[in-house]
């Protein structure tokens, strides 16, 4: 299926046609069950029509900026294309390709309106995905006022950072939650991993992030298996662990915490849903999130 679609009311298909051929995408007529069909398994939604008739429609089935479609109206007469969801998260580069067909791309994003960087802007850029989120809020306001630094830091190594730094890290699928007992070793924490990605079938280089909680930062063990897989570790605090939900029972409650291995994982994954629940291994728990 193609990841761009475009839609239109029957009195604009020669229009939508036109915007369709140019971006090499599908084209649909609009009905009033279509943002519904559509709306979960299409990247990219182009609508020839009123952005009345685009908001209303897709207003009941907005769940966050991180999962719906890259949304953009572009007026019947083809004369201007307007990012109406999504904007950071694809909605304004397709509305800028439309350019070389003379429509007008209309941006609303305080960033890039300013004609200044945002988070996301950059992470696409790097071939990087934001790992805390909730920061790009607060960072993308700092950078409305002046240049944010950016640092690359190599590893292996630890980073302690607040709320207010957008984390970035290359591109993957998958986070492998991990919970092991104290003085495990290495190959413990090796032969687990390798073991739960099979189990699911996920590769090595698919993996976003490992993740455990920041009470193990000292699992030296731990640390030399991530190394040895060349791999980004992740430490969190206890509020953010204890902050997921729909995680499996565990006696991690006896150190304050609602697990490791399952809210580790899903803190960190993009949909926030777990492709193994969590699985022991000796004295290594695995669970992973896409």
């Amino acid at each position: 299926m193609n990841d761009t679609l475009v839609i239109a009311l029957s009195r604009f298909m020669g229009k939508a046609e036109q915007v369709a051929s140019f971006l090499g995408a599908d084209v649909r007529e609009y009905t009033p069950t279509l943002f519904s069909e559509i709306f979960p398994q299409t990247p990219r939604i182009v609508a020839v029509m009123s952005m009345g008739i685009v908001v209303r429609q897709i207003a009941p089935l907005i769940r966050d900026k991180w999962n719906d479609p890259a949304v953009v109206v572009v007026s019947p007469d083809l004369v201007y294309a307007i990012p109406v969801l999504g904007g950071h998260h694809g909605a304004n580069e397709l509305a800028k390709e439309l350019t070389g067909l003379g429509i007008q791309p209309v941006i609303t994003t305080a960033t890039e309106a300013t004609g200044r960087d945002s988070v996301e802007a950059i992470a696409q850029r790097s071939a990087c995905d934001i790992i805390n989120r909730e920061s790009t809020r607060m960072v993308n306001s700092a950078l409305l006022d002046g240049d944010i630094p950016v640092y690359a830091i190599g590893g292996p190594g630890i980073v302690i950072a607040g709320k207010d730094v957008s984390i970035l890290l290359k591109d993957g699928e998958f986070t492998v939650g991990i919970g092991c007992r104290r003085g495990v070793k290495s190959s413990e924490v090796l032969d687990a991993i390798r073991e739960g990605l099979a189990e699911t079938g996920v590769a090595e280089c698919d993996v976003l992030a490992y993740v455990t909680t920041r009470k193990k930062w000292d699992e030296t063990g731990l640390s030399e298996a991530i190394s040895a897989l060349s791999g980004n570790l992740i430490f969190l605090d206890d509020e953010t662990i204890n902050a997921q939900a729909g995680v499996s029972p565990s006696r991690a409650t006896k150190i304050g915490l609602s697990g490791v291995a399952e809210p580790c994982a899903l803190a960190v994954a993009k949909k926030r849903e777990l492709v193994m629940k969590k699985k022991v291994f000796g004295r290594v728990t695995i669970a992973i999130a896409h």
